[in-house]
């Protein structure tokens, strides 16, 4: 096991684990988050320096192992431009994240829910859900996140007696959050996003706390006829609805694969389309994607197409922006985040449009969504 370290500024630092060991005489680097761990890709030597690119995301570390058994270097986001690079270093170790800030004898205990509002002194606040996990006595906590356009996916970190500090690293996030506990029992802190965002988020305890129904958000407007004309994988126009069967039952997933919250998605439709398509499911994905042209956006949803062996329909939507995604689908009211799902009975007739998604960082809430989900197709099909 290692620590490796982000310098997201001069003070502040994003630690992760990551595990190194020989299988089949490779070596492997799998970086861990809570319970997810991510698989990179095979090391690369070029020049001096070693390459470790991430599996779904367009963004590696590149390294080099010094005299004193540490690892430095940069993490390299291309997504965010050639010159996105925050330094990394790395060294041994079996201790967890945030072993550098000292253990106390009584530590704060965040087990549970917070109702938590992020940018509270800017003019775009937005609410969100904090659940984090804690057994009593111990400084290790686990949790995430959930806005009403996704969640943060999988956090863990520690507490100390007044303060809480959560990390996660995925190739395409790099979070770092920080808080104080204030005397009226709130947590007053601090969250960065890599090294190019930064916000202030307050949140208190409250069990009753919940978001605005992402079923609820995005919604079709009156007299509204969903339609769109978009080019296939292969450069083929592909019409909806002339160009769907009768009597399917469609998901119409509106993603990118730059985006964790639409791989997180992406997976969990995997799993529908393998069960249920023989029974007359199809899945219409279409992606706004990062890059410089159409090319370049083909080739990314290839990549994610055969990493995961995926049969969906792919559509290309274009570049990455909810105005353009918006343009497209112009009888819903708007599209507000990646992903957003429509649901379609076999008459043609949208049953749910649900916006973003909370993946299995958020727990019951990730199960629950799953369920009802399934309960909802399985209703469908039969009609």
């Amino acid at each position: 096991m290692w620590v490796g370290e982000l310098q997201l500024t001069p003070s502040d630092v994003l630690p992760f684990l990551f595990k190194v060991y020989k299988k089949n005489s490779s070596i492997h680097f799998n970086i861990h988050n809570g319970e997810e761990k991510i698989e990179l890709e095979p090391p690369k030597i070029v020049d001096d320096s070693i390459h470790l690119s991430f599996p779904y995301f367009n963004s590696k570390l590149v390294c080099v192992f010094n005299k004193t058994n540490c690892i430095s270097g940069y993490w390299h986001n291309l997504d965010k431009g050639e010159n996105y690079k925050i330094p990394f270093s790395a060294h041994p170790s079996i201790k967890r994240r945030f072993s550098h800030i000292n253990k106390q004898t009584s530590v704060l205990n965040v087990n549970g829910k917070w109702e938590v509002e992020f940018g509270f002194n800017s003019n775009n606040p937005y609410p969100a859900i904090g659940v984090f996990s804690q057994k009593k006595k111990s400084n290790h906590v686990t949790g995430t996140f959930l806005t009403e356009t996704g969640d943060y996916r999988f956090l863990e970190g520690k507490t100390t007696k007044d303060s809480l500090f959560l990390s996660c690293f995925d190739g395409a996030r790099a979070f770092l959050f920080k808080a104080v506990i204030t005397k009226n029992n709130t947590l007053v802190g601090r969250f960065f996003s890599g090294t190019h965002w930064q916000n202030e988020w307050k949140g208190g305890k409250n069990d009753e706390f919940k978001l605005t129904s992402p079923d609820e958000l995005t919604y079709l407007i009156d007299g509204g006829d969903l339609s769109f004309n978009l080019k296939r994988l292969d450069g083929t126009l592909y019409s909806y609805p002339k160009n769907i069967a009768k009597n399917k039952v469609i998901i119409i997933q509106i993603m990118g694969t730059w985006c964790p919250n639409c791989l997180d998605e992406t997976l969990f439709y995997k799993t529908l389309y393998d069960k249920y398509h023989d029974r007359g499911l199809e899945i219409i994905s279409v992606a706004y994607e990062v890059g410089k042209n159409h090319d370049e956006y083909v080739k990314r949803v290839n990549k994610l197409k055969n990493k995961l062996d995926l049969n969906f329909t792919f559509l290309i939507g274009g570049q990455a922006k909810k105005e353009l995604a918006s343009t497209h689908f112009q009888a819903l009211n708007q599209i507000i985040s990646f992903p957003t799902s429509i649901f379609i009975d076999k008459k043609g007739d949208i049953v749910q449009i649900h916006t973003g998604f909370n993946g299995p960082g958020t727990g019951t809430y990730y199960s629950n969504y799953k369920r009802k989900t399934i309960m909802m197709l399985e209703y469908l099909l039969a009609q």
